[in-house]
């Protein structure tokens, strides 16, 4: 729904009304919901608990790969990644086939800790969707991954507008 179709005068941006606030305003509240399940316990921020999930689903990414598939910000991921390496948590191997890459594992304790933390979480998932049909959460689930590709594309193409046309010689 655009603004118009809200009533708001073009130009004007309520934020209560548009939709990429909105979107972040719900996943700000979701994550500090599942944060109170491991900050105080582990002392774990949000984006080293993602770092710890993403590794405990998938094994052996690098960096650049967590990045990618979080949709996170390279730098926050290594700092995430140095906290985590820091407390044992994480470690890193060399890529065997690439010398260059590094491989994110967890470590018995980060293993532990994810054993922990992710019943928990799923357990919270299924306190925050109670009284949602099947049908509704299918539905929001499909909304946002509709939502992220199109923003991905959308992504890209700006990318490459921006991109100088290559020289020819």
């Amino acid at each position: 729904m655009t603004a118009r179709e809200h009533g708001a005068a073009p130009g004007i941006l309520h934020l209560d009304d548009y939709l990429p606030y909105r979107l972040s305003v719900a996943s700000n509240r979701v994550s500090r919901l599942i944060a109170a399940l491991y900050q105080d316990r582990f002392g774990l921020s949000i984006w080293q608990w993602r770092v710890l999930a993403i590794l405990g689903a998938e094994d052996g990414l690098t960096a650049g790969g967590v990045a990618a598939r979080a949709a996170m910000d390279k730098m926050a991921v290594s700092r995430a990644v140095s906290a985590l390496l820091g407390r044992g948590l994480v470690a890193r191997t060399a890529s065997p086939s690439d010398g260059r890459a590094r491989i994110l594992s967890l470590t018995r304790t980060g293993r532990s800790i994810y054993d922990e933390v992710a019943p928990l979480a799923r357990a919270q998932e299924e306190l925050l969707l109670d009284g949602f049909s099947a049908e509704e959460v299918r539905a929001a689930e499909r909304f946002l991954r509709a939502i992220e590709a199109r923003a991905m594309g959308l992504t890209r193409r700006a990318k490459n507008q921006a991109a100088p046309a290559p020289q020819r010689r």
